[in-house]
């Protein structure tokens, strides 16, 4: 049970193994507080109160627990019994929590477990898991369990055999234990300039295929950025306070002939080089500021209002005519950067204005994500990892916004991006084609284009639901580079993708297989293939570690063809293993140890062996339950000793800064992605 935000609950989870007495008599204390705020005045707990208390999707685990929870079966739950039963599952013996599994799989008590009861639990874990598969694959995972546990084919699994079982999985015996931890209770004048050389992208990007890039912290320029930004706004209130302070001293002490209004306000006092125009200009600025800081926040940006952010931050441009205006020196600072600035802004919209383009084809996939391919410029030439700016008249005329490309370079005809719905603008685009048919009226056009993309030798994300040819107009800015343009100067590289955070990943994983197939020679002969020992200049790498986070089933669907013909390209690799390993982690399905998941992890890993693929994704790569463990995870890298590591990553703030940890511990360079 947990308390959320309680800071002196005790980890349940990490409560395996010997507690000191010091430690036991808290975590006692605390059962004891938990119980009495779900249990009331009566002082017991009944099937609806720990239901509600046990934060679990699936009823069928809440009622398994509390009948054996109960133990002289009065239909609720004392202190003493839940005390007892806890105990037994945070410090009892593999043994005794091997006997109350068995007891939750028993549904019927008889002492043995038959296979529609195995059925039935395997099912309550998939919807605990939020695992969906067809009737057909849940009979096989059913089926797959129980005939490997059944040894003596009697029909049933006994105690013995489904300890045996268990004994065949390494460490789930001594792990075996209940997620505790899951149940709750009742439930920003040289400044301001640099802040515009920080966002000049196009200069940024040149940089990077520079020297320079190994000496300036260009990785970083959106948080020096965001830095200078934070030091702007305290610098000019401090700024505001002197003056209003020095202002009103004057007032007061009749210093002055005018009054604290007019000197603040107005132009009569003649401060300032202009018209004396200082005092309402500095008004006019700080207010400008205070409004782009505010609408700068993550919780405006990312709370699907980002276009209140692209709009307030235009204001700097009337903010530097203001300072142009309001200090006598701000136009020698802004000189040559803000030439910079406008000479990139004018050829950005130059050549993004040069000819429209085309989106040809979309896709709607799960988690409202909208895949869109869009007919490529032929003088467009990016690397991977790259992104872009997109504008969609037909969804709003002046806005752009930044997406990563999803193909790979050496894709010539098309363009991807994927494109996750979190905002205004990115729900209108995918209600667009989710509303309405784009589709050419032109039949035969059509089914000529269908055959021709049939024909191009490229992986597809398609399928034929939510699957639409068009011609809409579009625009683009770009490209621009990001940290990933490090990957193929690594010689180790461990690939970190959380969710639609797999975009970069999948340009750069395509254009890594494709020049890792070049280097790959087969014999007519006898088959045998090898590498080329002199490899691309541009790439060094020797191994590749993709690891892809997600929060559900569904979300694998993005790119999983992608990854399955990633898995056939090497499928040959077997002389030093392969080049690129995949790791797939879904973060909603139970971990291998909690009881209410053991039985259906082990069936899958059964069926994946017997069938060589993994259930959820289709994939020769087995999905593992709940998050990676980190540390295991760098310390299997550093043991292959494939060359310096480095490590990528685009997803949340909060998993870089663990990531960064567990980098710095290890010694790796680590490298976020960032927009």
């Amino acid at each position: 049970m947990s308390t959320r935000g309680d800071p002196a609950q005790p980890d349940l989870e990490s409560c395996r193994g010997t507690m000191s007495a010091e430690e036991d008599a808290k975590w006692l204390q605390w059962v004891t507080h938990q119980f009495e705020t779900i249990a009331g005045e009566d002082r017991e707990i009944n099937l609806q109160e720990f239901k509600t208390a046990l934060n679990v999707k699936e009823s069928f685990f809440a009622e398994r627990f509390f009948a054996l929870f109960d133990s002289d079966g009065s239909g609720t739950i004392t202190l003493q019994e839940l005390l007892e039963a806890l105990t037994l599952l945070i410090h009892g013996n593999p043994m005794d929590k091997l006997k109350f599994l068995f007891q939750v799989y028993d549904v019927d008590g008889s002492g043995s477990i038959d296979a529609d009861e195995l059925r039935t639990v395997l099912q309550s874990c998939m919807r605990e898991s939020a695992i969906s598969l067809p009737d057909e694959k849940l009979d096989q995972l059913t089926l797959a369990l129980f005939e490997s546990a059944d040894k003596d084919n009697n029909g049933a699994i006994t105690f013995d055999e489904l300890r045996n079982e268990l004994q065949r999985f390494p460490g789930v015996m001594e792990n075996l234990t209940i997620r505790c931890g899951s149940v709750s209770s009742v439930g920003t004048a040289r400044l301001g300039v640099t802040l515009q050389v920080l966002m000049l992208r196009r200069c940024l990007t040149w940089l990077r295929a520079t020297w320079l890039a190994q000496v300036l912290p260009l990785d970083q320029n959106i948080q020096f950025h965001q830095l200078m930004g934070w030091v702007v706004v305290g610098l000019s209130l401090v700024h505001t306070v002197a003056h209003v302070a020095n202002f009103a001293l004057q007032a007061q002490s009749g210093a002055s002939p005018f009054r604290f209004w007019e000197l603040l306000l107005t132009t009569r006092p003649g401060i300032g080089w202009v018209r004396g125009s200082a005092s309402p200009t500095g008004v006019a600025l700080l207010l400008l500021l205070l409004l782009m800081f505010v609408c700068s926040s993550s919780c405006i940006r990312r709370s699907g209002h980002f276009e209140v952010f692209y709009w307030t931050h235009l204001c700097y441009l009337p903010m530097w005519i203001l300072l142009i205006v309001h200090g006598p020196s701000f136009w020698k600072w802004l000189l040559v950067p803000g030439i910079l600035f406008f000479l990139e802004k004018a050829i950005g919209l130059a050549v993004s204005r040069m000819a429209a383009l085309c989106i040809v084809e979309v896709n709607l996939l799960p988690s409202k994500v909208t895949h869109l391919l869009i007919k490529r410029p032929p003088l467009f030439h990016y690397r991977p990892g790259d992104y872009l700016y997109l504008n969609v008249p037909t969804i709003a005329r002046y806005e752009w916004h930044p997406f990563t490309i999803s193909s790979a370079p050496e894709q010539k005809d098309t363009i991807w991006l994927h494109v996750r719905s979190q905002g205004q603008w990115t729900n209108r685009l995918y209600e667009s084609f989710k509303t309405s048919d784009p589709v050419d009226s032109k039949r035969l056009s059509r089914s000529l284009r269908m055959r021709r993309s049939q024909r191009k030798p490229q992986v597809s994300e398609m399928s034929s639901e939510n699957h639409l040819f068009c011609n809409i107009k579009c625009y683009i800015d770009g490209p621009y580079g990001t940290p990933t343009r490090r990957i193929f100067a690594s010689e180790h590289a461990v690939l970190i993708g959380a969710g639609i955070g797999i975009t970069p990943f999948a340009s750069i994983l395509q254009s890594i297989m494709y020049r890792h197939q070049k280097r790959k020679h087969i014999c007519p002969s006898c088959q045998h293939s090898w590498m080329d020992d002199v490899q691309d200049e541009d790439m060094k790498l020797h191994k590749v570690d993709f690891i892809w986070i997600n929060r559900d089933q569904r979300s694998f669907e993005w790119f999983v063809s992608l990854l399955t013909k990633l898995e056939l390209d090497q499928a040959e690799e077997t002389r030093e293993g392969p080049f690129l390993e995949l790791h797939m982690y879904m973060t909603s399905a139970l971990g291998k140890n909690d009881m209410k998941a053991i039985g259906l992890q082990m069936a899958l890993d059964l069926l994946a062996k017997k069938e060589k693929k993994d259930s959820i994704t289709g994939l020769q790569t087995r999905t593992q339950p709940g998050r990676p463990d980190w540390r295991k995870v760098f310390q299997k890298v550093a043991a292959e000793k494939k060359g310096k590591v480095q490590v990528f990553f685009c997803g949340s703030p909060a998993l870089a800064k663990v990531l960064k940890g567990h980098c710095e511990h290890f010694s790796f360079r680590f490298f976020q992605e960032n927009f």
